[in-house]
C-alpha cells in the first residue's frame, strides 16, 4: 500500500535501543496498529506494513520507528527500534494497557450535549493527559439540542480551572465550526478522543473527505475489517505533512490503573490548587481535620461534583490488585 507526500513528519526523536544495529535503517512513522501489525510511513510519504523482530510489537500510532525492508526483499518491513517518545496517552484497567498514541501535542476531548457525557470519564482522559504532559481543549459539540444550556453548566468548573472549552454545532453550523477547530490543530499533532456518538467521525470526515476510503485501504491492508474504528489512525491535514489529526475508537471505560492514588490530586488542578494549604502532608482529602480542599469545597472553589469523582476514584485505585 503505497501513498505519496512531500516533506517529512514532524516530530522529536530520542535515541533507539543501544542493542539494536540501526546502521541500514529507514525512519518512518507509526500511522495504524493491529495485532502485531502496523502500518508504517517512510519519510517520502509512503506507506507498508511492518512487524516486530520480537513477539510482541511495543510500537503504537504515533511513534517514531527503525525500520528495514524484510529480508525476503519483500514489499514489507521489520521495526528495528522505537525511538524515545515525547509523551504517550494511554490507559490501564486491571488486567492490561490501552495506549491511544504517542508523540501527541495536544488532545482534543470530544464530547456532546447528547448522548449525555460522563463526567467521570471526562475526568479520567483529562486526569491521564495531565500526568502524560499533554495540553488538553474539550470540545462541547450539538449545542443546538435543547440539553445545551446544562451541558454548559457542568463545564463551568472545567473553565474555572484553566481548560479551553470550544463550544459548537458541527453538523447544524458546519463551516463556522470548521474555523472553530482549524487553528486549534494547525501544526500540531492532535487526538481527538470521546465517546461513541458524540460526533468524532463527523468531524474527521468533514476535516477529510477521503478519510473513509483511507481507512478502507488501511483496514484491508492488515486485515483488520470495514469502517469500524478498532484502534488509532493518524491522518495529515496538509500536503507539507505539519498538522494530523489521530481518531480513536469510542471507549465505555478508562482506566486509571497506571496512576497511584497518593498522586491523584495533583493531576486535578482544582484540588492541586489547595492541597497543600492541609494541615497534613500526606491528607487524602477525604476525611482529614485540616483539610484545605474540604474547606475549598465549602467555600464553593472547588465543586462538590468534582470532590466526589476525586473520592471515588481514590477509592478505586486503593483496591487491591490481585
Amino acid at each position: 500500500m503505497k501513498r505519496h507526500g512531500r516533506g517529512a513528519p514532524q516530530g522529536r526523536h530520542g535515541r533507539p535501543g543501544k542493542t539494536a544495529d540501526t546502521s541500514q535503517c529507514s525512519k518512518g512513522l507509526v500511522v495504524a496498529t493491529h495485532g502485531r501489525h502496523v502500518v508504517v510511513e517512510d519519510e517520502e510519504g509512503e506507506r507498508l506494513i511492518c512487524h516486530p523482530r520480537g513477539k510482541k510489537s511495543e510500537a503504537v500510532v504515533g511513534d517514531r520507528v527503525l525500520w528495514q525492508h524484510t529480508l525476503d526483499g519483500g514489499d514489507e518491513g521489520v521495526i528495528v527500534a522505537v525511538e524515545e517518545r515525547k509523551s504517550l496517552l494511554y490507559r490501564q484497567d486491571e488486567w492490561r494497557s490501552k495506549s491511544f498514541a504517542a508523540n501527541l501535542d495536544q488532545l482534543l476531548m470530544w464530547i456532546a450535549v447528547e448522548p449525555v457525557f460522563s463526567e467521570s470519564q471526562l475526568t479520567r482522559a483529562l486526569i491521564a493527559a495531565e500526568s502524560a504532559g499533554i495540553p488538553a481543549t474539550i470540545v462541547l459539540n450539538k449545542i443546538d439540542l435543547p440539553g445545551a444550556p446544562a451541558a454548559k453548566e457542568r463545564l463551568a468548573p472545567y473553565r474555572a480551572m484553566g481548560y479551553r472549552v470550544v463550544e459548537l454545532s458541527l453538523k447544524q453550523e458546519t463551516e463556522a465550526a470548521r474555523e472553530q477547530v482549524g487553528p486549534l490543530l494547525d501544526g500540531k499533532a492532535t487526538l481527538v478522543l470521546g465517546p461513541s456518538g458524540a460526533g468524532k467521525s463527523t468531524l474527521i470526515n468533514t476535516l477529510l473527505p477521503n478519510a473513509r476510503a483511507e481507512t478502507q485501504e488501511i483496514s484491508q491492508a492488515l486485515n483488520s475489517g470495514k469502517h469500524t474504528t478498532t484502534s488509532s489512525l493518524w491522518y495529515w491535514l496538509d500536503e507539507s505533512r505539519t498538522s494530523a489529526v489521530i481518531d480513536s475508537p469510542g471507549f465505555q471505560e478508562f482506566g486509571m490503573h497506571h496512576i497511584p492514588p497518593t498522586e491523584l490530586a495533583r493531576w486535578m488542578p482544582d484540588i492541586a490548587k489547595h492541597m497543600n494549604d492541609c494541615r497534613f502532608h500526606n491528607c487524602t482529602h477525604r476525611q482529614e481535620p485540616g483539610c484545605a480542599v474540604q474547606a475549598a469545597v465549602e467555600r464553593g472553589e472547588v465543586s462538590p461534583i468534582r470532590l466526589s469523582l476525586y473520592t471515588a476514584l481514590y477509592e478505586e485505585l486503593s483496591q487491591p490488585r490481585w
